[in-house]
Order: C-alpha cells, then sequence, then structure tokens
C-alpha cells in the first residue's frame, strides 16, 4: 500500500525552526571531518568551522531513553578544547582509535561513522535543519547552515512511518504518520507558541517538497511536532499566509510537489531519520478507503489527528 496521508483540518503544532536536542548538535557549516572513539567509548570529533581546526571530545551517553516527566534525555558531555578541560592536555596526537570500518543501517545525510568491536555504532551527519517554512529562501544565516550532528546507538533505529494520500476534493496533497523507538511513540511534554519543544524529549518532523510550486529542487514545506503521548504527526499541503517574522509578500502557494522527503532527529543521542517518496498522483478511491481506515487506526488515542 503506498505510503502517506491525510491529516486535521490543519496540523496541530506548526514549528517555527529554532534549537533542538537529540542526536546531538555539534558544529555548523563543518568540513573535513574525521571521527575517532577509544576503548573507553570516547569519540574525537575533528573538523573545520570559523576558520579554525576543531576537536571535540565527546562521551557519557548512548542510545535513549523513553519520555518521562521526571527525567531528562541523555546527551552527550562535550569538551570542545579537545581533552584539555577534562584531562589538561589535548588528546588528537596521542589519541588510538578502536572503532572500526562502519557497518551499521544505511543513514542519511551521513559523513562518518564507525562499529565499536561490541557492534554499538558511531555516526556523524550534515543536513540543514534550520531552513524557513513555506519553501522561503534562506533570509538569516543560520537558517540555511548545515547542522554537524553526532550518534551513537546500540539498538534498532528509531522509526518514521509516513503515508501519502488526497483531501478535500481529492485536490491537496496530505501526509500523515508516527515517530517510535524500540515500539514506543517518541514526544514530548511542552513547547513554545511556535512548535518548537522545550523539553529534551519533544521532537519536529522537517517536511520537504522537491520541484513544487516554491520552485526547482528540494525545498522546506514546514516543521511541526509528533504528538505528545502517541507520536502521532499530520499535515496538509494548503496555502498559508507566511508566519510572523517571515518577508512578506502574500499568500504561499500549496506546496505540492513530485516528492516528499521528511527528517526527525532522533530521540537521545540516536541517529537521524528520514523518510521519502512520490507524491500520489492519479485518485484511487479503493486506496483512499483504506488509507482512511488506517488513520483510524493510527489515531487511536490521539486528540488531533482526524481521519479526512
Amino acid at each position: 500500500m503506498r505510503r502517506l496521508a491525510l491529516t486535521l483540518v490543519l496540523v496541530a503544532g506548526f514549528a517555527l525552526p529554532g534549537t533542538a536536542a537529540g542526536s546531538q548538535l555539534i558544529a555548523r557549516d563543518a568540513r573535513d571531518v574525521t571521527l575517532r572513539v577509544n576503548a573507553k567509548g570516547q569519540a574525537l570529533l575533528g573538523y573545520t568551522a570559523k576558520g579554525k581546526r576543531w576537536d571535540v571530545l565527546a562521551w557519557g551517553a548512548i542510545n535513549a531513553v523513553h519520555p518521562s516527566p521526571d527525567r531528562r534525555q541523555v546527551a552527550f558531555r562535550l569538551d570542545y578544547s579537545g581533552g584539555w578541560a577534562t584531562y589538561r592536555k589535548t588528546l588528537s596526537r596521542s589519541f588510538r582509535n578502536a572503532c572500526g570500518r562502519y557497518a551499521g543501517p544505511e543513514l542519511a545525510w551521513f559523513v562518518a561513522g564507525c562499529t565499536m568491536p561490541d557492534g554499538s555504532h558511531w555516526a556523524v551527519q550534515s543536513w540543514q535543519r534550520g531552513l524557513p517554512n513555506l519553501g522561503f529562501e534562506p533570509w538569516k544565516p543560520l537558517q540555511g547552515a548545515r547542522e554537524l550532528r553526532l550518534s551513537r546507538w546500540s539498538t534498532e533505529l528509531p522509526k518514521l512511518e509516513l503515508f501519502t494520500n488526497w483531501a478535500y476534493s481529492k485536490r491537496f496533497h496530505h501526509v500523515f504518520g508516527r515517530f517510535s523507538w524500540l515500539g514506543q511513540p517518541v514526544y514530548g511534554f511542552g513547547a513554545t507558541t511556535k512548535g518548537s519543544p522545550t523539553d529534551s524529549f519533544g521532537r519536529n518532523i522537517y517536511v520537504d517538497t522537491l520541484n513544487s510550486a516554491y520552485g526547482p529542487g528540494w525545498r522546506r514545506e514546514n516543521s511541526f511536532l509528533a504528538h505528545h503521548g502517541t507520536g502521532v504527526f499530520c499535515y496538509g499541503f494548503y496555502p498559508h499566509d507566511p508566519y510572523p517574522g517571515y518577508p512578506a509578500g502574500g499568500r504561499r502557494p500549496e506546496g505540492k510537489g513530485e516528492r516528499y522527503r521528511a527528517t526527525a532527529i532522533g530521540p537521545g543521542v540516536m541517529p537521524d531519520v528520514t523518510w521519502e517518496g512520490a507524491a500520489p498522483v492519479t485518485y484511487d478511491e479503493g486506496l483512499d478507503r483504506q488509507l482512511v481506515e488506517a488513520q483510524r487506526t493510527l489515531y487511536a488515542g490521539d486528540k488531533l489527528c482526524k481521519p479526512v
């Protein structure tokens, strides 16, 4: 059954790009990236950014924990002095790598990775999380930056399920789905009025559209929260007015494209995961009915998304 979707009247919790935890953010617009991990489970991540060479020591976290209001999500401890703040010496020259060739699952946005003798994995990914919504070109420096993100894990990857379909007289495209890890939903306990998580558990889904009314190539359509308690999300490709603080220019067209792509930052220090698929083309009434039923099952317990 073709994947992708229907949704609520409008999606709940649009997110304007802001900060995000998870697969941990190390730097922006980095190049010449190297990754070494010693037998103690400490990573030394090297890269060039802001006109200089950096060695960042990272340790103290693996995988994630399921959402809980009584604890924080796991996170790396970071030493941007290359070990000096921790050991009163820099480690780059003496650092002994114990991490072999990467043998983990395929990852989107992959830059570097390795696999430890115990079968656990480290990876570095880089992508443009902060792009403005509604197909706008970046107008602030950080909006177009590529974030360098570090992860470490020993379990199966988080699961980003996505489905597509038609809605409202078969004109509009919709997406719906669920974000989970080890069978449990990924979600947070609070968010700003702009849809950015306010705790270490919340995650946004970042949706891109290819060759749309916004222009050729991939453009950021929108970003929104995985819902509290369920990890469910839903979104319609409708015309939108620009958000507060966005450039003026009138109502934005619907971002219907040839293909869609969604990315979510992994929970804890799990890798970021991506879904990509073709947009629906010819209306299929039978498939549409099946997907409406699929929504009823998926939305059980979710108060924000409803089958359409």
